[in-house]
């Protein structure tokens, strides 16, 4: 007969889950032996950290489309497994946590590791519950399941370890009728109405400059997507988690968007009368065009999410590939292409001044060739992470996406220390495509004792550390967002190489321009994990596409007292894409009011 532990594993398999991610301990010892009953069917992979068990969830999901599930044992293990848990909320993730209690009797009498984790998940979860008995899970189970999949989030189940032993052999009540739950999700189409259709396509076929944003729910989508930019003749902007919606390379996109992304996709923005949003809730409301100066349309399979950055008038309530496939019905193809054209000659320059970036030999060594390099031998089906940092930045403008690239990010949460768990579960879920991952060395310092977990686990990975010893993107949040000095980013210095070596993968190391392409095909001809540091300048600015005047201003006034400041001044003077963000303006465009932006090389 089974007991409460054996049903939720059970179901779970039901449920055509085929991995868990976690950590063992006391608290969850029955449900460990569920699991190792059964693992024939389900697989358990066993972490350093149960923060890396829920990143690993989250990015599980994000990879697959399926459900993701961590595991942690009572109190400390599982107040550890929120910040991954956070991390799949934020990006509408569906993520199943499983945590032990302390015995059912002994709850809230101060007993050890007497945490009420329900409580604690109340914020995080959509569904968040204690299991009080095996005749409770078989509900219980089914239903956190399907919670997290059709509310696109994070189901909670706590249970006390006395309880996952207890058998299913009495104490169900007359109505609890065994197998009265099916383990199965159901779904169907979500469309957006016909009038709202017509609504939307007489905005954009009367659009004169027609700009679309990209998102992560844009990703299924890609074929309708570059339909209607192609009809509409508007150029796409991508936000971070979309960065994979169409390569870097199409001519209909001008790239990345914000602080991490292109001059192109500022200026389009700022010069549209005509916004349409494609699953994304991009946040940083100052990169959108100003409120009502733009006619707004969003695709979204979420009504709340629809005009929470942009007053729209439209909101087409749907799953992005076939809502635009529906729209595309009601598109007539612009014959004046001169807004796509000026787009793409500004996003070519501006692709010029990035490899010329990447050409830079200067010592200390700079870190876009580093990335430019490693980002040039990603192979074809390759997957790609990276984490929240200077690193982020350097991916998202220097790393180029192909039509078969897979990518993510810690999204709207933005954590650090994400990336090694993002590309252990890549390499999990999705066996034979090589992972590639581009951290910081405070973000990888942070987790690095997971990289034992992708050597056990013969990860195909190759990882790139951006080694200056500096949490360089706080630096320049300190500087620009208050005009504070920057003040206690400085890192000691970690070996990474050898730290790798240590634990059995390989490490290299590259401290000069000369010597980069040599030991970059050293590293990418090695089988299995490889650590590639890479020791690079630590005064290299972090530098968005135009920088608004109240964050010069800052900045003008924090750099006196900043140490080094003489060698960030230099960085400043010699850099190209601070020449590239004057230039962005094609003949005829529209220039940005000299109140609201000042470009870099202005800043004394």
């Amino acid at each position: 007969m089974p007991n409460a532990a054996d049903i939720l594993i059970d179901t779970l398999i039901e449920w055509k889950v085929d991995v868990v991610f976690g950590l063992p301990g006391d608290g969850i010892n029955g449900i460990m032996e569920a699991l190792r009953r059964r693992q024939d069917r389900i697989r358990f992979v066993s972490v350093r950290h149960e923060q890396s068990a829920a990143f690993m969830a989250c990015a599980y999901a994000k990879f697959t489309g399926r459900l993701g599930v961590c595991l942690a044992t009572s109190g400390p293990g599982g107040t550890n497994l929120l910040t991954g848990l956070y991390d799949a909320k934020l990006d509408q993730m569906p993520v199943l946590a499983i945590t032990g209690m302390q015995y059912h009797d002994l709850i809230e009498t101060f007993s050890q590791q007497d945490v009420d984790l329900t409580r604690v998940f109340d914020n995080v979860a959509v569904y968040n519950a204690q299991v009080n008995d095996a005749a409770h899970m078989e509900n219980l189970a089914n239903l956190a399941c399907r919670s997290a999949l059709s509310k696109r989030g994070v189901a909670h189940l706590s249970i006390a370890n006395d309880i996952q032993e207890r058998m299913a052999d009495g104490g169900r009540s007359r109505r609890n009728r065994p197998g009265h739950m099916p383990s199965r999700n159901f779904a169907g189409r979500l469309l957006p109405l016909e009038s709202d259709l017509s609504r939307a396509a007489d905005l954009l076929n009367a659009g004169k400059k027609v700009a679309i944003l990209a998102g992560r729910g844009a990703l299924e989508a890609r074929d309708a997507l570059r339909e209607t930019a192609d009809l509409l003749g508007a150029p796409v902007a991508k936000a971070l988690l979309g960065k994979a919606v169409l390569p870097d390379g199409d001519p209909l996109t001008t790239g990345g968007i914000g602080i991490l992304g292109t001059a192109p996709s500022q200026d389009i923005m700022q010069q549209c009368d005509t916004l349409l949003i494609v699953g994304s809730t991009f946040p940083y409301i100052e990169y959108y065009p100003t409120p009502n100066a733009a006619a707004g349309i969003q695709i979204d399979h979420d009504p709340q999410r629809i005009g929470l950055r942009y007053p729209v008038e439209v909101g087409l309530v749907g799953e992005a590939n076939e809502t635009l496939r529906m729209l595309n019905k009601r598109l007539k193809r612009k014959a004046d292409r001169s807004f796509l054209e000026r787009a793409r000659e500004a996003t070519q320059v501006w692709r010029r001044e990035l490899r010329s970036m990447e050409e830079h030999k200067s010592s200390p060594l700079k870190p876009q060739p580093v990335v430019g390099a490693f980002g040039k031998r990603i192979a074809a089906n390759g997957i790609l992470v990276c984490d929240s940092g200077q690193n982020t930045e350097l991916t998202a403008r220097h790393i180029d996406l192909g039509a078969d690239h897979m990518f993510s990010v810690s999204g709207a949460l933005a954590s650090m220390a994400s990336a090694l768990p993002y590309a252990i579960a890549a390499g999990i879920a999705l066996p034979g495509r090589p992972v590639y991952a581009v951290v910081g060395d405070g973000g990888f310092a942070m987790q690095l004792g997971e990289l034992s977990t992708a050597i056990h686990h013969r990860i195909p990975l190759k990882l790139l550390v951006i080694r200056n010893d500096m949490l360089n993107q706080i630096a320049w949040e300190q500087m620009m967002f208050l005009g504070n000095p920057q003040f206690a980013c400085e890192l000691p210095p970690i070996d990474f190489a050898a730290a790798a070596e240590a634990m059995g993968a390989r490490g290299f190391t590259i401290q000069s321009f000369d010597g980069l392409e040599e030991i970059m095909d050293q590293a990418f001809a090695v089988e299995g994990p490889v650590v590639i540091q890479a020791l690079v300048d630590r005064y290299e600015p972090l530098m968005p596409p135009k920088v608004p005047e109240d964050y010069a201003r800052n900045f003008r006034a924090a750099l006196p007292e900043t140490p080094g400041h003489e060698k960030i001044e230099e960085n400043l003077k010699h850099s190209p894409l601070g020449n590239a963000a004057a230039d962005q303006n094609p003949q005829g465009a529209q220039q940005a009011p000299d109140e609201n932006t000042a470009d870099l090389p202005g800043i004394p």
